[in-house]
């Protein structure tokens, strides 16, 4: 056979077995490609457990988060609020209980005697945990608490009499918002009496005894009722 008639049969060939492949395409007896629907849904369903670990972990670390903040809150607030106080033998277990004492035993104690002993003790202990300057205040010792009327006030007011004869006012509510804060309304922006305006009158009491309104001192002559 001529080398020519050989190269034409070859290309020929070629054609053919290009068209015999293109019609086996075209006529569906090509080999069809295969999905794996099983392996599809395992995937996603992985991927959707990956989601939902991943949403439920954000919810939990969200809520420990709330849980922590709420901790530190109650400790914040814990450490603000004030334990019950202790002056002399007496406990008061908030600013309002330790203000309405003084404030009865200053506008029910007869003016110009001397404070019992029992009271005598407390107002000591006040000014020790409550003056801005305790030690200035008492100086070389207190003889002596009195109830008397300020000068400029006109109004009720403790007095201490000194060891050396000085005698000294002092604002028993601002000594009780030193050691407890008092509430904002019962705040003094002035002389600690200067608002009650002087209006108790004078007492009845004796030495010791009790005042107008009631008051009855520990000391000799009185029953305590606190």
């Amino acid at each position: 056979m001529a080398p020519e008639l050989a190269e034409n049969n070859t290309s020929t060939t070629q054609v053919e077995d290009l068209e015999s492949a293109q019609n086996a395409a075209d006529n569906g007896d090509s080999e069809p490609i295969v999905v794996d629907s099983t392996a599809n849904g395992e995937s996603k369903q992985k991927r959707d457990r990956e989601d939902t670990k991943s949403e439920e972990d954000k919810e939990g670390l969200s809520k420990k988060l709330k849980v922590e903040e709420k901790k530190l809150e109650r400790g914040a607030e814990e450490e603000k609020k004030p334990g019950p106080v202790t002056l002399g033998p007496k406990s008061f277990g908030s600013s309002v209980e330790m203000f309405d004492y003084f404030f009865k035993l200053l506008h029910n104690w007869a003016p110009n005697l001397k404070i019992n002993k029992y009271e005598h003790t407390m107002l000591l202990e006040l000014l020790k945990k409550g003056h801005a300057e305790p030690d200035k205040k008492i100086g070389g010792g207190i003889h002596a608490f009195q109830v008397r009327y300020h000068p400029m006030w006109k109004s009720r007011c403790f007095f201490l009499n000194r060891e050396d004869e000085s005698v000294d006012d002092f604002s028993f509510r601002k000594c009780i918002d030193h050691i407890i804060p008092l509430p904002e309304s019962m705040k003094s922006k002035a002389d600690v009496n200067r608002g009650f305006g002087g209006g108790g009158g004078r007492g009845r009491g004796g030495k010791g005894g009790g005042g107008r309104g009631g008051w009855h001192g520990h000391g000799k002559g009185g029953k305590g009722r606190h």
